[in-house]
This record gives structure tokens, sequence and C-alpha cells, in this order.
């Protein structure tokens, strides 16, 4: 496999669907702003996109892949069809699962919200039922989404990573849609709106999914449940799974939760919109080495062929320093005008752009962590070891919560972001000390003499961002022409800065486009 032309491909769309997404919270800021309208959607739309990132990002792909692989290759003439009989037993129990987990959400709706947000700092009973509401609506996302996973594993096991990284750009478009179609000048409507498209685009990605197996030769059909030896062994991978890949999740909920019950009304909406900047190189890197790795891991080692494994990680861990390191600087010095640009219109204005960038910063410090976690557990995952990241994941979270508890009260909306990044870190400490002791992973000369002068070239960009910001700051507050042409000069005077200052200190030769041919 390409690994480069795997990750442009997946990146490349995956970027296309998190500018869609800046283009969403952008409109969603302009027409509902930072108050307890969008606090109770952001609420409202935590669970089901926390399911999102656990189960089409994370626990079900980790699961269902390697063994999906091992059916294929088992057989000669069959491999495929042997693959297609694994994910209808799967299908016949994970279905009926959802369902079931479904209507317990939407009777439960009242604790289920109240738990996610604390009553958001004592608002009426009338404001906490239009929050139950909205949880309510967007509830069927969590079912939708997690059969998108099912199909997209098909998929990306066949090599076909674009379809289902093409998916997420559904549910923005959706969003956009009804955002432009049917605002209102209330902002409690305009998120009723958003809720309803949330569920709508739900449907919409499974549907597209289910094309896109059938045009390559996939359809499941639908079974009585089947408790047999592979589907036992599927759930003893997924549910420990879910804990080790969601851990960044998790912490987000929490974070949110307590942002929620202790901070003033906007103050979740500062920190979701920090994480959707922070989610963007993310998004772009981590979600996609992550989707390319586990499966070309997985079948290096199927193959026994551990050195090419080692290398293939290696290599994954050079790309995320190259691509993370200058996204995590810049988000830092130059937050507030990036903020300012996308999300200083209408509703939002100087005071929330301010308390986002303070937020985003916050998240930044841990930006390499997010990506590297990525990195790290296709390295278990592959070895359909999923229980050692859960426990990583569960210390990852008591740190996030004690965090939490003792920033949030002093840094107000900066201290569940920081409590976040202190734990991710915390998380990818645990996840590579155990790699390299078992054996199964060790940093080769080249990751070795690069990753410091990348961390220099890096630091050399923030400084220039940091003197020559100011230039532009006068352009971030005109129309969306303007404030375009700002953005794209402020990226490129960093891309600039960093690629000249990464060849100055040999951080990257022209002979690392090697890097982007080599096939494993």
């Amino acid at each position: 496999m390409n690994l480069g032309k795997a990750l442009a491909g997946v990146g490349g769309l995956t970027l296309a669907s998190r500018i869609l997404g800046l283009l969403r919270d952008s409109l969603f800021a302009r027409f509902v702003g930072a108050g307890f309208a969008s606090d109770a959607f952001l609420i409202a739309f935590r669970l089901p996109n926390m399911f999102r990132a656990l189960f089409a990002e994370g626990a079900f792909a980790s699961a269902f892949i390697p063994m999906f692989n091992q059916k294929v290759a088992d057989k000669d003439g069959d491999g495929l069809q042997a693959g297609i009989t694994f994910a209808e037993q799967a299908l016949s129990v994970l279905l009926p699962v959802l369902l079931v987990m479904t209507v317990i959400l939407e009777v439960f709706a009242w604790p289920v919200t109240f738990a996610l947000s604390g009553k958001f700092n004592g608002v009426s009973h009338e404001q906490f039922g239009y929050a139950v509401m909205l949880s309510r609506i967007t509830i069927p996302y969590l079912m939708l989404i997690s059969l998108v996973s099912l199909l997209g594993g098909i998929l990306n096991s066949l090599h076909k990573f674009w379809v289902n990284a093409a998916a997420p750009v559904l549910l923005n478009l959706t969003l956009i849609v009804a955002l432009l179609g049917f605002h209102n000048a209330d902002p409690l409507v305009t998120a009723r709106n958003q809720a309803i498209g949330v569920s709508v685009s739900g449907a919409l990605q499974l549907a597209w999914l289910a094309w896109a197996c059938r045009a390559n030769g996939v359809s499941l059909r639908l079974r009585r449940p089947v408790w047999n030896p592979d589907v036992k062994r599927l759930l003893a991978l997924l549910w420990p799974a879910a804990a080790g890949a969601g851990a960044v999740q998790i912490n987000l909920v929490i974070s949110t939760a307590l942002a929620a019950s202790l901070l003033a009304h906007g103050s979740v909406t500062y920190i979701y919109m920090a994480d959707r900047l922070n989610q963007l190189p993310l998004g772009l890197i981590g979600i996609g080495l992550g989707t390319v790795l586990l499966p070309t891991i997985s079948r290096q080692l199927g193959g026994g062929d551990e050195a090419a494994a080692m290398d293939t990680q290696n290599r994954g861990m050079e790309l995320a320093l190259l691509l993370t390191l200058p996204a995590a600087v810049a988000l830092v010095v130059c937050g507030e005008p990036i903020a300012a640009a996308l999300f200083g219109y209408g509703k939002f204005d100087a005071e929330d752009v301010r308390h986002t960038a303070e937020a985003l910063a916050a998240f930044s410090l841990g930006l390499p962590s997010y990506i590297l976690v990525k990195v790290l557990t296709p390295g278990y995952y592959a070895r359909q070891d999923t229980r050692t990241p859960v426990r990583y994941a569960m210390i990852s979270m008591l740190v996030n919560l004690a965090g939490n508890l003792a920033l949030i009260v002093p840094l107000q909306h900066m201290g569940p972001p920081l409590a976040t990044a202190i734990a991710s870190t915390v998380n990818v400490a645990m996840l590579y000390i155990t790699l390299v002791r078992r054996g199964h992973f060790k940093a080769d000369g080249r990751l070795r003499r690069r990753a410091w002068r990348l961390g220099v070239a890096a630091a050399a960009m923030g400084v220039v961002l940091w003197l020559g910001q100011g230039v532009l700051t006068p352009y971030l507050h005109g129309s969306w022409l303007v404030r375009g042409g700002a953005l794209a000069a402020l990226v490129s005077a960093g891309s600039l800065v960093y690629g000249l200052a990464a060849i100055v200190s040999g951080a990257f030769t022209r002979d690392d486009l090697a890097l982007l041919r080599r096939r494993r």
C-alpha cells in the first residue's frame, strides 16, 4: 500500500469535511451566538457525536477490521464472501442492541441531559425541557452512525478509504442547508432545526455507505442474531476498544458537563468552537493516519512481517510530528485572529472570540498527543489487544477529571481544555512506553534524528507568526473575501517559514519525497 497516497486521499476528504464544518460553525455562531440556545444544542449533539467518534473513527473499526481481514485472507476462492458472512453475523447482533439502546436513551433523555449538563447552571424548568427535547431529536443519529461504521469498516478493508472518509461531508452539508434555509430570528428555533438536521444527516450517510457497499459487491442480509465464537470475539474486542479509542471524546464529555454546570452560559460554546478548530488538524492527520495504519499493520503482522509493521509505525509517527507540531504552535500563537476570522460575526462578539481563542490555546497544547494516540493504538489493535489501551484510557480519564476539578475554577473556560491536553499526554506516554517494553516498537534512527529538528522548525515558525500577526489583524473583521484572504496569507506565511526552517535544520530533505511514494 502507498501510505502517503492513502493518507492524502483520506486526509483530503477529511479536510474538505472539516472546512465545511468550519463554515457550518461560522454560520452557527452568526445565527445562534454563544448563550443558552447554543449550549443546549451542543449538549444534545455531544452524546451522538461522541458515539460517532467512538465507533465510526475508533472502536468498531479497531475490532472489526482485523477480524474481517483475517476472514478474507483465510480462504482463497471465497475470501470476500467469508468476510461478508462475518459482517452479517456482526450486524445481526449490533442492530438489535442499537435499537434497544436508542429506545432506552429516548425514554431516559431527561437524566441523560442532566448528566451531560448539570442542568446548565440553574436554568428554568421550561428551558431545561427545551434542552431535553433537542437531545431526543438527535439520539437516533447514534444508531444510524453506528451502522455507518460497520459498512465503513468493510469498505476500508477493501481499500475504499475515500468512500467512508466522504460520509461526514453529508453531515456538514445537511447542517449548512438547515442554517441557511431554516434559520430564525429566535436562536431557540434555529438550534432546534439544527438538531433535526443531525438525525437527517445520519440517514443520508447510511444510504451513501449502503450504496457504496453494493457498488463494490457487498450486500448485507438481515438475519436472526448469531451468537458464535466470531461474534463473541468481536464483542470482547469492541467494548474495551470503545473506551481506549474514545479517551479524548470521553474526556471532552466530562469537560463539557463541568463547564455547563459550573461556568457561565456560553462557556460550552467557547469550548466547542475551540475544539472544532483543534479538530481540523486532528481530522486531517490523526483520523487519516489511524484509518490507514490499522489495516496496513494488521495485514503486515498477518503475513508475519514484524519489521515492515514497525517501519510503518515509525513512518506514521514521523508524518504525525511533521504535520502536527506546526499546527499546534500556530493555533496557540494565532488563536485569536483565527477565531475572529471564522466566528466573529453577528451574535458572536469580540469577547466571545477572545474566550474561544483562550480555550483553543489550551486545547492545542495537547494536539500532538491527540494524534499520536491514533498512531500508537493500531500497534495494539492490529495484535487484537484492546485491553491495554482501555486501561490507559481509564487512567487518562481519571487524570482529566482531577485536572478539571483543579483547574476549572481558577482558569474558567480554559481549565477543561488544559485538563484534556494533560490527560491525553499521559495516555500517549503510557502507550508508547508499553509498546517499547514489549518490543513492538522502537524509534529508528531516522525518527530520532528528525523529531527534535521538527520541534525547532515549529518554534521558529511560531516566533515569526507572533511578530507578524498584527499586520493582518485589521483585515480579519471585513467581508468573507477579505477574511479568507487574510487567513490564507497567515497560513501561507507560516507554511513557508516552517518549510524553510525544516530544511535549514535538516528535518526535511528532498529525499523525504520518497516517503510519499514508498509502497508497503
